[in-house]
Order: structure tokens, then sequence, then C-alpha cells
């Protein structure tokens, strides 16, 4: 030792030869969900097809560092994925003229000094560690290391535009994915609501949070972005994802709740429920008047509806709904107007998205692709209004303070109309409570 200090290990020549041998092979099949290498192949068609001689340059990217030498779990970004289904680290894939060829940064293996000394990537730290062969074995295409890459990595705006555009239409492959994740984030929520009492006695939000989190690591990927658990004062803020707060037994409870399944598509999904099971009718009040939008919004999409007709139908049940509590300064005629909108007061954020890789996908499009295009089979989006009352909000009575609800569901465009993805679960008031009721007994 020097100094008391123990001796590097990757300095002791007799060590790292001992470390060399003796090792059997591990199971290294690369982890590719069922489908996705041929779903894969199908969407770099539609890019070759739709930029046609373009060379294309993508990077899977790299976990983001939490503090000092620790990183967040890598997640790949989805427009690689989406082009590969590869979740490999440090990764680029280069499509030139129509042929893929993915670059992968060598495995640190047995006989690689980083085998034992790279806590980041050795196999002997993270598991087992495919090689360029395993990975096109698997996914079809031809894979090579990353230091013959010669291409520059950069993020392309046309690129990035037409990959969005070209995603916003799932396959069938896809949409079986987000089936998946859509019922896992129904089984999420029975998860959470039974566990709303234990909620209330002492552990608050953040064991709401933490038990959807883990019902999402244990049955997908993990939570599709941070978990929402809003109570009492809480649910009027539109993303409380801190759930440092109590669960109060006579408020409301929102929960934006999404479970991303293996292949890295993610459910987004809604609901607020009555802690205590019963709403009271102040609560009821509000939140009918939110089904009604968010029903009207449902009724509003389809094949050939603009992507703007959900989001019109339902503002406009909000803002009579508030002209009849008398809650609006202006005629609802004006606050409908593109020079009023007075009623997003308690709803400015956006009501409806399209959903898929991203929690809010396709954002790269172009806005005539996106706000300004009609609706089309394969289109999957979200509906999403609400009324949030802020506790500080003095233009509301009292009684309507901290009050927060929002309904969203996941939805599929089909030839001949909509299919409601998320339908397990109730909207209408009396529908969440016996099913709060009989999910809490079971």
């Amino acid at each position: 030792m020097r100094d008391g200090r123990p001796p590097k290990l990757s300095e002791i020549a007799s060590f790292t030869a001992y470390m060399n041998t003796g090792w059997g092979v591990p199971d290294r099949t690369p982890p590719v969900v069922p489908g996705a290498a041929e779903a894969a192949a199908d969407h770099r068609a539609q890019l070759v097809e739709a930029l046609p001689g373009r060379t294309i340059v993508l990077a899977s990217g790299e976990a983001p560092v939490r503090s000092n030498d620790t990183t967040y779990d890598f997640r790949p970004d989805s427009d690689f994925f989406w082009l590969t289904g590869c979740a490999i680290e440090n990764a680029v894939v280069v499509l030139r003229g129509g042929a893929a060829t993915l670059y992968l940064p060598p495995p640190a293996r047995p006989g690689d000094p980083g085998f034992f000394t790279d806590a980041r990537h050795g196999e002997l730290w993270v598991g087992a560690a495919p090689a360029p062969a395993d990975w096109a074995r698997v996914l079809g295409i031809e894979v090579r290391p990353l230091a013959e890459l010669t291409e520059e990595v950069t993020r392309d705006d046309e690129v990035g535009r037409t990959l969005a555009e070209l995603r916003m239409y799932k396959d069938e492959w896809e949409i079986g994915q987000l089936r998946e994740a859509v019922d896992r984030t129904v089984e999420g929520f029975a998860a959470v609501a039974r566990e709303i009492p234990t909620a209330v006695a002492g552990p608050g939000e953040r064991w709401l949070q933490g038990t959807f989190d883990r019902y999402a690591r244990a049955y997908g990927n993990g939570p599709g972005y941070t978990t929402i658990v809003g109570s009492g004062r809480h649910a009027p803020t539109l993303h409380w994802v801190r759930c440092d707060g109590p669960v109060l037994p006579d408020e409301v409870l929102l929960l934006d709740m999404g479970v991303e399944v293996k292949s890295h598509y993610t459910a987004d999904v809604t609901r607020t429920l009555p802690a205590s099971g019963r709403f009271s009718p102040v609560q009821r009040q509000v939140h009918d008047l939110v089904e009604r939008a968010h029903r009207a919004g449902l009724a509003a999409v389809g094949p050939d509806s603009r992507f703007t007709d959900f989001h019109h139908a339902a503002m406009e049940v909000i803002a009579r709904g508030l002209a009849d509590w008398g809650l609006l300064p202006v005629s609802v005629d004006e606050a409908l107007s593109d020079t009023g909108q007075q009623h997003r007061r308690y709803l400015v954020c956006g009501i409806g998205h399209h959903l898929g890789l991203d929690v809010h996908d396709c954002g790269r499009a172009s806005q005539e692709a996106y706000q300004g295009a009609v609706m089309a089979p394969g289109m999957v989006l979200t509906v999403e209004p609400g009324l949030y009352f802020h506790a500080h909000d003095l233009t509301v009575p009292p009684e309507l303070r901290g009050i927060g609800v929002r309904i969203e569901d996941d939805l599929l465009v089909t030839p001949d109309g909509v299919e409601v993805l998320s339908r397990a679960l109730p909207i209408e008031a009396d529908g969440l409570e016996k099913w709060m009721a009989a999910t809490q007994s079971m």
C-alpha cells in the first residue's frame, strides 16, 4: 500500500492477467422486443422514401448525469429507436442510399481492462455485453464498431421534422405496443387506488407516486414521464411532480400516469378521484363539467376531422359552463374569440397531443402537419380537458378554490371513427366511485 491506500487494480499486471481468465460465456442475446427489428426496417424504408439520396446520421444518446459519477437510467433517443429497435448507449445509425449501418461501442469483456474498471460499461459491472455480431443477427442490419464511424453526428432539422411527421402514423406493431402500455397503465391505476387509504393515513402523495412507478418498473420499462399525483390544493398545479404533500381525505386526487413498456411506447392517462371514495357536491359539479367537455372532445375525433376540432369542441363546453356559473367576465362568444380566451384562465394548457414513443409525440413536426392537419387512421392521441381552480385564485368562489380536475384518455383513429384505448377506466363520477369501491375491495 502507498500511504495506506489500496493499490489500483488496473495497474497490477498479475491481477489483470488473472481477471482475464476463468470466465464462462454469459447469455449475450441482445434485449430486443419481439417485432421491433421488423418494424424498424419498415420505418427506415419510409424515411429513405421521404428523403431519397440523403445520408442520415442519428445517435442513440447517453445516460444523463444525475450527480457526480452517478447517472439516470439510459433511454434511447426516440427517433433512433424508431429506426433501429436498438436501445444501446452511445450508438449511431447511418442510412446511406437506403442501406443502414449501426455503429456500436465495443463491449468491455474479459481481456479488456474496462471489463472490471469501467463502472458504466464494463460487463462485470453492468451485465452481459452483446458484440456487434450479436446485434447484427437480431436486428438484421450491418453492425460495425463505433471506431469505424466516419460521418459526423448532427441533428438535422429537416430530418427531425420528417421523422416526427412519419411517426404520426402508427403501424400495427406500434399500435400493439401502445395497447399494452395503456392496459398496464389501467392496472397501475388500480394498484394506486388500493393504496389511497394508506396514503391518507400518513405517507401521502409520494406513496402513490412510488406505487405507480414501482408497478411501471415491474411490468414495463418504467413510467413514461414523471408521475403526477396532486391532492387538494396541489391538484390544480398542472405538473405537480414534487408529490411531497399529504393525501387529504376530503379532497380530490388528480392522477396523471403512464406506463412505458419495454419498447419505449408510453400511455398517458389521467383520472381525478375523490380520496374518500365519494365526490362532494361541489367536486362533482366541477367533475361533471369537465366530463361533458371531455365527451365533446372525444366526439370530435375521427378520420377527416381536423386535429384542432376536439380542442374547440371541449373549450366551448368549458366556456359555457363557466358562464353559467358566473365566472366569465365577458360573453361566451367573446371568450371563445381569438381576442378573448378568458375561460383559459382556468385551463391554460393544451388539451391533447400525439402519443407514441414520446408522451408528447411528434413534437418536431411542422405546424401544418400537426395542428393544421386532418386526422387519419393510425394516429394515436390524447384528449385531456380540465379545470384548475387554484387555492389563491380570488376570481372564483371559496368553495371552488383548490379543486383541480382533469380527464385524459388515449385514442386511436380508425378508418371508421375512433377507439378509446383507455376505456376500461370510467370517466363519469358515479362510475369512478363504483370503480374505486370495487378496486379497493379486491
